[in-house]
């Protein structure tokens, strides 16, 4: 009876083990981490010579004692204990940002003469930093290492298409407000949301730091106060095509960022006209037409959670996601998001995304105290002159974030496994740095062919 129990212990175990490897070999394959792929094969072969040795010849007690040890990691790693909890960020006194103070907006005031005059007075610490930003090519300039006649007039195309749209994120509602069952609603946006590309949905209660204090990303209306009269917001979330971003930081980033702007913009676009047809204003903010900042309200509706890189990162897909916001006078009650996956924990020991910025723009230190509360935040000065350099988005950060990886049955039990205590995130971060590298190398040249890394 004993034997059997053993034989039969040992045999769950290799084939769960087993199953896990030849799943990663397969997901790896599939989304062109080969050397993930081979390193995979090899432990599942590994793990068949291991089990068969065990199970052929070794004596009971080194079998007991295998099966104890490997019962033992197994309880233990599925105990949810992190000895140093993220505390609570206090946003009782968090100061409103100014969009004036954003580098694109500082970017576009070398257009704006005038206007650089009123900032620069306002903010003298910047004039010389912004000047020598100001002398590199703008984006589309055949001096900029990734630029490509043929494709840098295609997100060239995007962002001008997208500030066509600006005009459909507004409207004036309908004149009278038509009764509505808030769950059904709810229900139909979160279902009108996927059928347009999105990928998740969230509702949050809007506070006064969401919103930025005054326009500047355009002349037009630049350091006007924004409208805070909405009271809720709906965070859409579009995920970003993975191998595309895996060729950072080539123009492959800037055309893939480019390209899920435009579904932002359209579905949110489409979502704040739904809502108008009630009765209720709302305002679509998406790609270059903000007057909210959109990864607050994400983190707040519980979708994800703010990442080192000092963007947001989604649940399932990591930072490769592109955001847009609807904001509304209807009141929307606060979606509860999902299980927390302790992402932020996680940042703090990996510093994946810190080591490889090429602009040395990321700290590898503690959250940075800024607006009156500590998160994480980049040099954005730092990050937008490389930027200029390149004629891409870069995406480096988001390229080797362990959290960017298709939302697979074995990634999601990864992210799971990483959500239970920090051992396990410590594993699983020296198996992401076998498996898929701790250093990436900077391409020197676009992707050929370049848009059918999208079909991936």
């Amino acid at each position: 009876m004993t034997d059997t129990l053993i034989f039969f212990g040992n045999l769950v175990l290799f084939a769960a083990a087993g199953l896990f490897f030849f799943m990663l070999a397969v997901s790896s394959f599939q989304e062109g981490a080969f050397r993930a792929c081979i390193l995979a094969f090899f432990f599942l072969a590994a793990n068949t010579l291991f089990w068969g040795l065990v199970i052929r010849t070794a004596p009971l007690w080194l079998n007991l004692g295998i099966l104890a040890l490997a019962g033992g990691f197994i309880i233990l790693s599925s105990i949810c204990f992190f000895p140093d909890p993220v505390q609570p960020r206090d946003l009782s006194t968090a100061v409103q940002y100014d969009e004036r103070d954003h580098m694109f907006a500082r970017n576009n005031l070398k257009h704006h003469p005038d206007l650089a005059d009123i900032y620069y007075n306002m903010h003298p610490e910047n004039k010389s930093r912004d000047r020598q930003i100001h002398k590199k090519p703008d984006f589309g300039d055949p001096n900029q290492v990734y630029y490509d006649p043929y494709t840098t007039p295609c997100y060239e195309a995007a962002f001008a298409y997208l500030h066509q749209t600006i005009p459909a994120s507004m409207g004036e509602p309908a004149p009278e407000h038509v009764p509505v069952d808030t769950d059904r609603l709810i229900a139909t946006i979160t279902d009108l949301v996927r059928f347009y590309g999105g990928c998740d949905t969230g509702f949050v209660r809007l506070a006064p730091h969401h919103f930025y204090s005054h326009r500047g990303r355009h002349a037009a209306g630049w350091g006007t106060p924004t409208d805070q009269t909405h009271h809720s917001a709906i965070v859409i979330v579009v995920p970003m095509n993975i191998r595309m971003l895996k060729h950072s930081p080539t123009a492959t980033v800037i055309q893939e960022s480019a390209g899920k702007y435009v579904e932002a913009a359209k579905i949110s676009n489409i979502v704040a006209g739904y809502l108008r047809r009630f009765g209720y204003q709302a305002r679509a903010h998406n790609d270059g037409n903000y007057e909210v900042l959109c990864v607050p309200p994400a983190v707040a509706s519980g979708l994800g959670e703010l990442g080192r890189m000092g963007i947001f990162m989604h649940h399932r897909y990591g930072p490769c996601v592109r955001l847009a916001v609807v904001t509304t006078t209807l009141d929307l009650p606060e979606s509860r998001g999902e299980q927390r996956l302790y992402m932020s924990h996680f940042c703090r020991i990996c510093k994946k995304c810190a080591d490889n910025c090429p602009s040395g723009s990321i700290t590898t230190g503690k959250e940075q105290e800024s607006r009156n509360f500590a998160h994480w935040s980049i040099d954005q000065e730092k990050c937008f002159s490389y930027w200029k350099t390149i004629g891409s988005d870069c995406g480096m950060c988001i390229s080797v974030c362990p959290y960017t990886k298709p939302d697979t049955l074995v990634h999601r039990l990864v992210r799971f496994y990483i959500s239970k205590n920090s051992a396990n995130q410590r594993i699983a971060l020296f198996m992401d740095d076998l498996l898929y590298g701790r250093r990436k190398k900077i391409a020197k040249n676009n992707p050929d062919p370049f848009f059918r890394h999208s079909n991936g």
